[in-house]
């Protein structure tokens, strides 16, 4: 990249080479990295570019000093980190992601998120602001507010939305703060039967979540036998437990949750009902599963999973009190000042633009072929022989129960890593360990984004099987029995299924790389 044009482009008649006094940054010659040319600097005359709000920029006749870093590309300040971000990008473009929480957001989000909405602070609400100079702001969340309604066909007059929240464990720390009082009781699904960490996890020997440490949790579970969601035991134990609030909701479950039987449940107990639809906004947004909206009083969500988009989070609340509470104000007060101060704007922005996405024809598509893509991933792993938690899947993800095989979801996940096949190890009902736990779960929104169809998710399962096997043998050879033996021999020059492996990740390789890699 020629740097000549840097000071044109800021408008500023430059006739000579520069330097600035203190800068670490180069202004004459050129800058290499590992011997190769990243950028240079040559003398040259600047053409005037008008100024004008639009680029930021002063008009010619204004002389002002040249920023030391401000306006220099990112390539030109900080190489190192430009080319970690490289390296990662060219990760992606070349592995099969199959981490279920995980997709590829669009250009447009990343433009907004990269904006200039990132300098604004603005602690408050819409027209309730604690700095002035919000009014565009103040049009922005307003604006993202209205499509979050209209995503979920919510009527503004009986649902509310909150924005702010910074991710999805924030999201539901702030209900916990709105609705309940230090240690009252709620009851989520249990972590290793598919539950999520903020939904009350703790073990006979550590309040392992900032939830259960400030609130007293029961979880519920599985029917073992089954693979689905114990709704008597539910009964059973909330009649016993009485919480104040129920969560619906999980990280680990490919099935829907019954949601007029927890409504029932919660009703009978005197409990608020929150959904947790973090994994499957995007399908509930499409109509692809069942609505919580119909039964719920409370609603969260992460925005950059199967929704999308930017990494943020939204709370959703019945406008009419529930129980006595104004769910409205105490949400949006446990928002801020309660466990927030300003607002990510630009993540706003970009979940203004996703959340119109969400309207379009194209995306209820996309999420009917996520969902068609996952069970056809199930289906051909069932025909290997492999044990599904719950024997298929609903949604976007099926959960592998590795056990019968006398493997392990960590010494997988390995394997598979080293073949440029991205999942992650996950527990399994009956587990005693989340660092080696029996199972691994796989998603198909990231990829079903690059173009996978289910030809494609039929072939994934194939690959993954091909490092299951390669991971049998592996641990048949290792001489160690714990984990940390398994990676030390499979990373180290002499690991004699080297090849294997290089032979699996060349093919996942050349069936990845014929798809692009959306909006890099």
């Amino acid at each position: 990249m020629e740097a000549c044009g840097r000071a044109a482009v800021m408008g500023y008649s430059l006739q000579q080479p520069i330097s600035v006094k203190g800068s670490a940054f180069p202004l004459r010659g050129e800058m290499k990295l590992n011997g190769v040319k990243l950028w240079s600097v040559k003398p040259c005359k600047a053409s005037h570019l008008e100024g004008s709000l639009v680029t930021g920029r002063p008009p010619p006749s204004v002389s002002v000093p040249i920023p030391e870093m401000s306006d220099y590309e990112l390539v030109e300040v900080d190489p190192e980190v430009r080319g970690i971000i490289d390296k990662e990008k060219e990760r992606q473009f070349r592995s099969l992601e199959l981490i279920a929480s995980e997709n590829f957001t669009s250009r447009a989000v990343m433009e907004a998120v990269g904006s200039c909405l990132t300098n604004k602070y603005s602690e408050g609400l819409p027209g309730k602001r604690y700095y002035g100079g919000n009014e565009y702001i103040d049009e922005l969340e307003t604006l993202c507010q209205e499509r979050a309604l209209a995503a979920f066909n919510l009527d503004g007059k009986q649902w509310g939305v909150n924005v702010q929240p910074l991710s999805g464990s924030p999201a539901n720390f702030e209900v916990y703060t709105a609705v309940l009082n230090p240690h009252d009781r709620i009851m989520g699904l249990d972590l290793p039967h598919g539950g999520h960490l903020s939904h009350g996890f703790m073990t006979p020997k550590r309040r392992v979540s900032g939830t259960s440490i400030y609130f007293e949790s029961m979880p519920y579970r599985l029917d073992e036998s089954s693979g689905l969601v114990d709704y008597d035991m539910l009964e059973k134990t909330a009649t016993l437990f009485r919480p104040k609030l129920i969560i619906a909701g999980a990280s680990a479950y490919p099935r829907d949750f019954d949601y007029p039987r927890m409504r029932k449940i919660a009703d009978a107990v005197g409990a608020f009902l929150m959904m947790d639809m973090a994994h499957i906004s995007g399908l509930v947004a499409a109509s692809v599963v069942a609505n919580p909206f119909e039964y719920c009083d409370i609603v969260t969500t992460t925005t950059h999973k199967s929704l999308r988009g930017p990494r943020g989070g939204m709370i959703f609340f019945k406008k009419d009190p529930v129980l006595g509470v104004d769910l409205e104000s105490a949400i949006n007060n446990a928002v801020f000042p309660g466990l927030q101060g300003g607002p990510h704007n630009h993540t706003i922005g970009g979940l203004a633009v996703c959340l119109k996405y969400a309207k379009s024809t194209d995306f209820k598509a996309y999420q009917n072929k996520v969902v068609s893509n996952c069970r056809a991933l199930a289906s051909r792993l069932m025909e290997l022989g492999y044990k599904l938690v719950s024997g298929g899947t609903d949604n976007h993800l099926v959960l592998v129960d590795l056990r019968p095989l006398g493997l392990d979801g960590a010494r997988v996940e390995k394997i598979l890593d080293m073949a440029s096949i991205t999942l992650n190890k996950n527990s399994v009902a009956g587990d005693k360990s989340a660092l080696v736990p029996g199972g691994i779960r796989i998603g198909s929104p990231a990829m079903t984004t690059r173009g996978f169809s289910e030809k494609e998710f039929v072939t994934v399962a194939d690959l993954i099987n091909e490092g299951v096997q390669i991971t049998l043998e592996a641990k048949n050879l290792v001489s160690g029995s714990k984990l940390q033996d398994f990676i030390k021999f499979v990373t180290s020059p002499e690991f004699p299924l080297k090849d294997k492996v290089l032979d699996l990740q060349r093919r996942v390789e050349a069936l990845t790389t014929q798809y692009p890699l959306p909006g890099l």
